[in-house]
């Protein structure tokens, strides 16, 4: 098998890459673009909602580019998770932006797409027979949490890619599915070391995030027979030990081991060696197929109906006093909506806004910055108890208060901002299936 490159434009496609950077990562003659769209790091509001995480005017303008790339140089284009979550719905608005696409330009090609939608009923009868167990969720999984669930959706491994390129995509539009996996899809499809391409993917997840300066942009890695090599696209980043080895550690409880869909990849025997100034050689990785195929589910729920107040308070003697006050409003708030349930929940900016109890910095606040958010069953109660908080504090007397005009400080008008449906994850766990491909259905259109 001879060398394969794969150029991974972006950390997640929207986020944006330099046009110099791509233009060069072309010109080393890739055999493939591929590209993550998504992550749980924003929560589970856009698994949820079925919005996108990144805008269509973000998501076509480098789709344009990305797809424009891949027919000139005649090699695919993958995409996975794609519009944040990778839900059916989130994959058909992307699918759509590529229609459009291929219309603007005049561009004729085969278009695949993978859904990963979890049916509720399949989620049920894996509980009831003992074929899901905890991930991250930290409970188990049950028929009534899932009951609940508006959308369930698991990750899919390299398998369902490589399906879509037996059948000869040129541009592929995954649902949610493994970082790494998305990457090194193409060159298992190839025939490479599943290990190599799969630690390789894990680098290249998140672009030049691995490279020196390390930013949302174009990164290289090509594989061969024993190793492979990292380069970032743009001149302007080199890839050192460092920041390619740190990487490789990105997101890892265990520094040796790297689990996914079907295998563990030990990494104990791995070495990161310098060449030239803008590469790193890797090696050593190596994989272990587990006895049994699990995927991973993700599942949100609707909690309630969220709105919030953001205030600045200046006033030193508010200040001093403020965690008093937090306590007397919210207790009124609560008696006031009675018998309704309220979530009351204070973020402190300029104190431990970021940290909450684990700060460790006691240094007085000169100023902070405050955010009511209040969760309730619908929108106009979440409003109601908001202003009503927000209301109370901003004439609230306490002892030793010398500003009567005012507590807070309000930048916006209205003070009182509804953001809508609130979700929870309801599932996280790890679910036994059949085969890699069982779940995830291909589809073709040529175009």
């Amino acid at each position: 098998m001879g060398a394969i490159t794969v150029l991974t434009p972006t950390g997640t496609l929207g986020y944006g890459f330099g046009d110099d950077a791509l233009s060069r990562g072309m010109s080393l003659g890739p055999a493939v673009i591929a590209v993550d769209a998504g992550s749980t790091d924003p929560g589970p509001h856009y698994l949820g909602s079925g919005k996108p995480l990144v805008s269509d005017v973000s998501i076509k303008r480098e789709l344009t580019a990305l797809i424009q790339a891949g027919r000139e140089a005649k090699i695919p284009v993958i995409v996975g998770s794609a519009g944040g979550a990778g839900s059916g719905v989130q994959v058909d608005r992307t699918v759509a932006i590529v229609r459009s696409i291929a219309r603007d330009l005049g561009l004729n090609f085969k278009l695949a797409w993978i859904y990963s939608d979890i049916p509720i009923e399949r989620a049920k009868k894996a509980v009831n027979t003992g074929e899901v167990k905890d991930f991250e969720a930290g409970m188990p999984l049950t028929e009534q949490m899932l009951d609940e669930t508006v959308s369930l959706v698991a990750q899919m491994g390299h398998e369902p890619i490589c399906a879509a390129l037996d059948g000869g995509a040129d541009v592929i539009i995954a649902g949610r599915a493994c970082d790494d996996s998305v990457i090194a899809s193409y060159p298992i499809w190839r025939g490479s070391d599943p290990a190599l391409a799969i630690h390789m993917g894990k680098i290249l997840e998140c672009g030049a995030f691995s490279a020196e300066p390390f930013a949302m942009d174009v990164m290289l890695g090509t594989i061969y027979d024993d190793h492979f090599v990292l380069e970032p696209g743009s001149l302007k980043r080199r890839a050192s030990v460092k920041s390619v080895a740190a990487h490789s550690l990105y997101e890892r409880e265990n520094p040796f081991t790297q689990g996914g869909p079907g295998h563990e990849i030990s990494l104990k025997d791995c070495s990161f060696e310098q060449l030239g100034d803008r590469q790193v050689r890797v090696r050593g990785a190596r994989l272990t197929e587990t006895e049994d195929y699990y995927v991973k589910l993700e599942g949100a729920r609707l909690a309630g109906y969220r709105s919030i107040c953001i205030a600045g308070i200046r006033c030193p003697t508010t200040v001093g006093a403020l965690d008093s006050i937090l306590e007397d409003v919210k207790a009124k708030a609560h008696a006031y909506f009675a018998p309704e349930g309220l979530t009351i929940t204070f973020h402190v900016y300029g104190r431990d806004g970021v940290m909450k109890e684990l700060e460790r910095e006691s240094t007085p606040a000169r100023e902070v910055g405050l955010v009511i958010d209040v969760v309730a069953k619908d929108q106009a109660l979440a409003h109601a108890a908001c202003h009503q908080i927000s209301g109370a504090m901003l004439h609230y007397h306490y002892p030793s208060v010398k500003n009567t005009s005012g507590n807070l400080a309000f930048p916006y008008s209205p003070s009182d901002l509804d953001i809508g449906p609130v979700y929870e994850f309801s599932a996280y766990h790890l679910m036994k299936v059949k085969s890699p491909t069982e779940l995830f259905p291909v589809h073709f259109e040529d175009l």
